[in-house]
Parts: structure tokens; C-alpha cells; sequence
């Protein structure tokens, strides 16, 4: 991962979290909707790894929220 990006990396990763949460699903059951493990999820929220495009386009169709919000980023 490219460390000049940790800092999105960390919200993005706060923000599927956040709407995860939001709507009361598991990590364990998110990433089994998106065709991941639970431990990749994880990472990606702990912002360990960084997640490919399909990945997000993938997170934000199963929480049903619009790609751009988990780029919204709160200060």
C-alpha cells in the first residue's frame, strides 16, 4: 500500500465501517455478501490493505449507499 495514501485509506476504511454498523451487519456477513473473507474486510476497514474498485463498488451496493459516501470524508 502506498503510504502517501494511508490517511484515505484509514477514512474510507472508517467510512464502511461506519455504514456497516449503521445497518447492523456483521463484518463476518458483509464480506460473505461481497464474495470476501471476514479477515479481508477487516483490513480494508482497518485500512491494512487497500481495496480494489470492484471491491468498493461491491461494499456500496451491498449497504446500499452511493460509491461517493465512503469518500465522503468528516474531519
Amino acid at each position: 500500500m502506498n503510504n502517501n495514501y494511508y490517511q484515505s485509506f484509514k477514512k474510507v476504511g472508517l467510512n464502511i465501517s461506519y455504514y456497516r454498523k449503521e445497518q447492523n451487519i456483521t463484518q463476518e456477513a458483509l464480506a460473505e455478501i461481497i464474495g470476501i473473507s471476514r479477515l479481508h474486510l477487516s483490513r480494508i476497514e482497518n485500512a491494512s490493505v487497500s481495496a480494489s474498485l470492484s471491491i468498493i463498488f461491491a461494499i456500496a451496493d451491498a449497504l446500499r449507499i452511493p460509491v461517493k459516501n465512503l469518500f465522503e470524508f468528516r474531519d
